[in-house]
């Protein structure tokens, strides 16, 4: 399973100490480093980055969630210091689709107190020991958290209630009475215009999805490519892995698609 990681560590040598450790433990194949990024919190409590992730669908994943992380715990006394109401909502809707939970923002605001430095990655492990070994020796502590698809499962929920919602009111419209019509059309219209956003944004992740898998894919054969032996195995088991689980999230959320186009079809 995918999961992020956050290592927060003394300071930026020691970062970089990481940074140099997590790609020898890619190379060697005791784990599979999708992206990367080293972010900072100064002593006066707001977070910079000091490393970018690197650019495409992969990096894009780790460049959100670190910039999930500055716009929540980059003020000097936490979440929402400088975010509006509507920014807030946009970075936990983002972050939440991603399987960042609260948890794992608690325990990261925790521990990177002003002064340290977060080393924010995507990977895939077998064992955790290699990494905690690396890690420890540098006085780093690991916070991890898995890429969980519960988000497109709501999803489907969600859309599934639209649709719902419109039949009884396009039923209920067409036995109203003159004076009610009106009313019952404005709440249809309502309705079928979450409807048509609700599919935009299905598209758009579905495309994000199926970008990601494929990005992580290639990753992980240019990785096996380099391997041999046991460490070969893991990351074909990877691959396979990557294979099953962006199949089932493409799944979910044409699922969800297709029940947005049905509800929207006369």
């Amino acid at each position: 399973m995918n999961k992020f990681i956050a290592v927060i560590v003394p300071d930026e040598a020691k970062a970089y100490e990481g940074v140099r450790a997590i790609n020898e433990l890619h190379a060697e194949g005791s784990l599979s480093l999708y992206g990367i990024t080293v972010v900072a919190k100064g002593a006066d409590g707001k977070l910079s980055v000091k490393t970018a992730a690197d650019e495409g669908p992969l990096g894009t994943a780790v460049g959100s969630l670190a910039g999930g992380l500055i716009g929540l715990l980059g003020g000097p006394v936490g979440a929402a210091v400088g975010v509006g109401g509507g920014a807030l909502l946009g970075i936990l809707r983002d972050l939440t689709h991603m399987g960042v939970g609260g948890d794992f923002l608690d325990e990261v605001s925790r521990e990177l107190t002003p002064g340290k430095v977060a080393i924010v990655a995507e990977i895939s492990e077998d064992w955790i020991t290699p990494l905690d070994t690396r890690m420890s020796a540098l006085g780093g502590i690991i916070i991890r958290t898995p890429r969980a698809d519960f988000e497109d499962k709501i999803t489907k929920e969600h859309v599934a209630a639209i649709k719902a919602e419109l039949a009884k009111l396009q039923a209920e419209h067409q036995h109203a009475k003159t004076e009610n019509k009106a009313k019952l059309k404005a709440r249809i219209d309502e309705v079928q215009a979450k409807a048509k956003a609700a599919s935009a944004r299905l598209q758009a992740r579905i495309k994000q999805s199926e970008q990601e898998t494929e990005a992580r894919i290639k990753a992980l054969q240019e990785q096996a490519a380099k391997a041999k032996g046991d460490a070969k195995a893991k990351i074909d088991a990877r691959i396979a892995e990557q294979r099953a689980d962006g199949e089932r999230r493409s799944s979910l959320l044409r699922e969800a698609w297709g029940l947005t186009k049905s509800a929207l079809t006369p």
